[in-house]
């Protein structure tokens, strides 16, 4: 099976604490992964270290089996993030300027877009159901079409990696089932590898194949049918981490 993530025994401190502590850590390509765990857990550090942002103290990170410091096909991962903390609903910009930015980072920023790229924008804001509201200016439309926007810049430029950071943070219920079938749809019918950052353990778990437990260490990394099976030892008292590997 061909690794599109993988960690190995990677270590990170922030002003002399402990964040990551030996994660060892694999996203095969078609699985739809869940990482959950507490507040304070490292789950946003462990994204941005494997997006590149952050380099950990030591250990090993490949995206798609190479290095992460020789990775340059940046533009094979799709990420969206939490949409409250990386989004000014007054910014004055329609659905389809929104969707455009995904291509600029393959494309280059004063890149002029050619048919076929337009296509590809109309093409991705069908994916997500907001064909009619292409013209519509993004502070005009719910959180929840608003995080469908955002998951069509993402797909604009064919990731083959789709990495979401809680992208239900506040998103209504309805919308967040809505979500959840569209994130479900990419995976089934496009065979795309998804990892995800969420608290919604209850509706996750419904929907992705794997799930990662992490909190400093990874203390679960399994199927969500046995993870479901687990959960009373996984947040129990007596949790323990599972065996790292080298």
């Amino acid at each position: 099976m061909e690794m599109v993530i993988e960690c190995k025994n990677v270590n990170f401190h922030y002003e002399g604490n402990v964040v990551l502590e030996n994660i060892n850590f694999v996203v095969e390509k078609g699985d739809f992964v869940g990482l959950v765990g507490p507040n304070g857990s490292g789950k946003s550090t462990l994204l941005k270290i494997i997006l590149g942002l952050l380099k950990p103290d030591s250990g090993q990170v490949k995206l798609f089996n190479q290095p992460i410091s020789s990775f340059k096909e940046r533009y094979k991962i799709g990420y969206v993030s939490q949409k409250a903390n990386s989004f000014n609903s007054g910014f004055p910009a329609t659905v389809y300027e929104v969707v455009s930015m995904g291509l600029y980072g393959k494309l280059g920023l004063f890149t002029k877009l050619s048919r076929a790229d337009k296509e590809k924008i109309f093409d991705a804001i069908e994916q997500v159901g907001l064909s009619e509201f292409t013209q519509r200016n993004i502070g005009q439309l719910s959180g929840g079409q608003q995080q469908r926007s955002f998951i069509a810049r993402a797909l604009v430029s064919d990731p083959s990696l789709l990495i979401l950071d809680e992208p239900t943070v506040g998103v209504d219920t309805e919308s967040v089932e809505r979500f959840y079938e569209l994130l479900g749809k990419l995976h089934q019918e496009q065979n795309m590898t998804l990892l995800m950052v969420t608290h919604d353990i209850g509706m996750m778990t419904d929907h992705v194949t794997k799930v990662a437990y992490l909190n400093k260490k990874i203390h679960f990394h399994g199927s969500s049918r046995d993870f479901g099976a687990s959960q009373k030892n996984i947040y129990g008292s007596h949790m323990h981490p599972v065996e790292q590997k080298d």
